[in-house]
């Protein structure tokens, strides 16, 4: 069997997986988890990872897209959570782009609270 030599002029590099925090310019998901609990819905003032409204989020170096809903289709503040939503995830240092994406599958109910959070409010 023949073996072949790695040599500086070819080392072998594995390349980063999508979304390793220890590549430049990544983003990990818990950075912007951390980014999005410091957005609260104005009406409940938690967070709205603690209410259960951030359904996913999605990191591929250092472009985030989050899902996320609302306690209601008629939010009042629907707008104003979701502009802080993208605003503080843009703070991330080597942050690319930023996508909010609306969803409201499943609905949003009590349940999707943090089970130390939905004690705290008697629920």
């Amino acid at each position: 069997m023949d073996e072949i030599a790695v040599t500086p002029e070819t080392p072998e590099v594995a390349p980063a997986p999508v979304g390793d925090a220890s590549a430049p310019g990544a983003i990990s998901e818990d950075q912007v988890k951390l980014a999005l609990r410091r957005v609260k819905d104005p009406e409940l003032n938690l967070n709205i990872v603690d209410l259960g409204l951030v359904y996913g989020i999605a990191v591929d170096g250092a472009d985030v897209t989050v899902d996320m809903s609302l306690t209601s289709p008629g939010c009042p503040s629907g707008p104003e959570i979701m502009g802080e939503a993208e605003k503080q995830v843009r703070t991330l240092p080597g942050i690319g782009t930023v996508l909010i994406n609306l969803v409201w599958s499943p609905y949003w109910t009590p349940e999707r609270i943090e089970p130390r959070v939905r004690a705290y409010m008697g629920f």
